[in-house]
């Protein structure tokens, strides 16, 4: 991997004016991993005022002696860059902010007040490694630990427990053992931590490819009661017949089966939080044990969850429909149109796909073999048909109480034979479907005798049924249902 010319730049200005210059933090530790950074971080020991100087085009607003740079380029993850002079933090006595931030005079003591080794890793443009707590070798173990001692990190920032956790499951790391006995023995400190920053570093594990072991990881480390310890009623929680794994582990099957299909944040976190309402809804136990009414619990216990960890409205709204319906019924031959539509309008058809792609999650989290059987096709079947709607008196421009005010006529077979022929007009060329062009065939259709339009009505009738029948064969074939 190369270092993009405008970083090089940035680094290269500030030594030739006599300041030291690194990148530093995450973009070192991506870089070295071979993955592309998502942002590049510079720190120098020039003072913000100084780094104005070179840098005429920035921003400086903010106590972290940050200045953000503006360099022209046309890759948004290059166009901004942020230069923090190496500093000292004091004691954070709320566990989130320092009390004060200094300035600190040497590169060693600015790497040492950071997080973990993997990020405390300096590089300059000639890719030589300033690597003083021997993070490269953790990158290579696959290895999360603190800088120095653990408890004192956490003590200055309780999030950096969660963040461990989050990069355990980023990058499919261990934490390592001194520092994982240092969550779970401070890990009420979370408590002082802003819901915001723990829904940020919670939406970052929830999208990660090892999303599930995240989850289980804040549940071994005793930080997930904290978190969401309405899932933590799930541990141990024995299903029924139809499903081989406790409540929770059914979850965090069926959240592995939606991170390996690389499904977006919203079906994740449903895929999570599905059967959350079990616990509180179950009768009996063993095999014939009964879960009534558990996606509505459940949907209404995610609006909580959701609410207090300030996701917004949308996201909230979006995620709880996709819970509250993922029980939605759909054996072959009892299905029907009529149901389906319900379906439809009450998830909303820019929500059917992720509805569908929950309920796959749902079934592998069972323990069955197939995420999409032959009756879960046919249904997309159904529910594309209904959605479309594409050979329907419904798409005219015009309805039966226009072709009656129209003609002054009472209702009666002659307005449904007129709407038919009109259909068989807009079949042939869609853009006749306006109100205008409609209203003037209606005059000319309500001179006809009674027998023509009866043959015309017939006609396109039967022009409807063969168009119907094309367009279902297509749709069946889709999905490969008879």
């Amino acid at each position: 991997m190369t270092i993009p010319k405008e970083i090089k730049n940035i680094l290269a200005k500030l030594q030739e004016v006599g300041f030291e210059a690194y990148i530093v933090g995450g973009c070192v530790r991506d870089f070295l991993l071979g993955n592309e950074p998502k942002d590049w971080d510079v720190t120098t020991n020039a003072k913000p005022e100084e780094i104005q100087k070179i840098f005429p085009d920035n921003f400086y607003e903010n106590t972290f002696l940050t200045v953000t740079v503006r360099t022209g380029s046309e890759n948004p993850l290059l166009a901004e860059v942020e230069i923090t002079t190496y500093r000292s933090e004091a004691k954070y006595s709320d566990k989130r902010h320092p009390d004060q931030i200094q300035f600190a005079k040497t590169l060693e003591e600015d790497l040492s007040r950071r997080d973990f080794t993997i990020n405390a890793i300096a590089m300059d443009g000639n890719k030589k490694i300033v690597d003083l707590f021997d993070g490269q070798k953790d990158l290579k173990k696959g290895l999360i630990r603190t800088v120095g001692d653990a408890n004192e990190r956490f003590n200055e920032d309780a999030l950096r427990m969660l963040r461990a956790v989050r990069f355990s499951a980023t990058l499919d790391f261990s934490i390592e053992e001194k520092t994982a006995a240092a969550i779970k023995k401070n890990n009420v400190w979370i408590e002082a931590i802003s819901k915001e920053r723990i829904r940020d570093e919670f939406i970052k594990m929830i999208m990660a490819d090892k999303a599930a072991d995240g989850i289980h990881t804040l549940h071994e480390l005793d930080l997930l009661k904290f978190i969401l310890p309405e899932l933590e009623e799930n541990v141990g929680v024995q299903q029924n017949k139809h499903h081989i794994y406790d409540c929770y582990q059914h979850a965090l099957k069926a959240l592995e089966y939606t991170a390996k299909k690389k499904y977006n944040m919203y079906v994740r976190i449903a895929a999570l939080l599905h059967d959350v309402g079990k616990p509180r809804t179950k009768g009996g136990e063993g095999k014939e044990a009964t879960f009534y009414n558990h996606e509505m619990v459940g949907a209404k216990m995610a609006f909580q969850i959701l609410q207090r960890l300030k996701f917004s409205n949308k996201d909230v709204e979006k995620i709880v429909k996709l819970i509250r319906y993922h029980m939605f019924y759909y054996n072959t031959d009892e299905v029907t149109e009529s149901s389906v539509r319900r379906l439809v309008r009450n998830v909303g058809p820019e929500n059917m796909e992720e509805l569908l792609q929950v309920r796959e999650a749902d079934r592998i989290g069972s323990g069955v073999p197939k995420a999409e059987p032959y009756k879960l096709r046919h249904l997309k079947y159904i529910i594309e048909k209904v959605s479309k709607d594409p050979i329907s008196v419904k798409m005219l421009k015009v309805n039966g109480k226009d072709v009656m005010d129209v003609l002054g006529e009472e209702p009666g077979p002659k307005v449904g034979q007129i709407l038919d022929i009109l259909l068989s007009h807009v079949l042939d060329d869609p853009r006749k479907n306006t109100k205008e062009f409609l209203e003037g065939e209606v005059k000319k259709l309500g001179g006809m005798d009674a027998k023509t339009l009866e043959a015309m009505a017939l006609a396109s009738k039967e022009e409807k049924e063969g168009a119907q029948i094309q367009e279902d064969e297509k749709v069946k074939s889709k999905y490969w249902v008879k």
